[in-house]
């Protein structure tokens, strides 16, 4: 049995038994915590479906949370966020924005002008993601030294 969106149970209610019963090197049921205090039990997650996986792959590649977090600012043109964005290529940037608006999280505006002016903006749904990236950050700040320190054990073998 493997978890998607439609198996995640509203909060104060649980997955029936007989579906946190897993193969073998399943958790055995043993709840998987999310945020708000709801539990589900997982014994074995599908990642072809699962939709935190897919917006963490999307939101997660290198340029997207700059785009989305310098968007969430204000709008701007194509050329003040690749000024803005150390290291990004034009055509990444291109490829970022356009993925990002696919996604429905960045809205491309064009004013009819000669030549054709272009500013992108966090939709609605876009500035949603500004809270649990600003959570990211805040945790990512607090506990960075200590993964830095975990990687450089691991480099070093001890």
């Amino acid at each position: 049995m493997s978890v998607t969106h439609t198996d995640v149970p509203a909060p104060g209610h649980s997955v029936p038994a007989a579906q946190t019963e897993g193969p073998v090197g399943s958790t055995g049921g043993a709840p998987l915590p999310w945020v708000g205090g709801l539990t589900v039990p997982v014994t074995r997650v599908d990642a072809d479906v699962c939709p935190v996986g897919d917006v963490l792959r999307r939101i997660g590649e290198k340029w997207s949370v700059l785009v989305i977090v310098l968007l969430g600012d204000r709008p701007r043109r194509f050329n003040e966020l690749h000024r803005a964005i150390d290291g990004i290529s034009q055509r990444m940037l291109t490829r970022t924005l356009r993925m990002l608006a696919q996604d429905g999280l960045v809205h491309r505006e064009v004013t009819p002008t000669v030549p054709p002016s272009v500013e992108y903006s966090l939709t609605p749904l876009g500035r949603t993601l500004l809270v649990p990236l600003s959570a990211l950050a805040d945790w990512a700040f607090q506990h960075g030294g200590e993964i830095a320190a975990a990687r450089r054990l691991d480099v070093d073998g001890e």
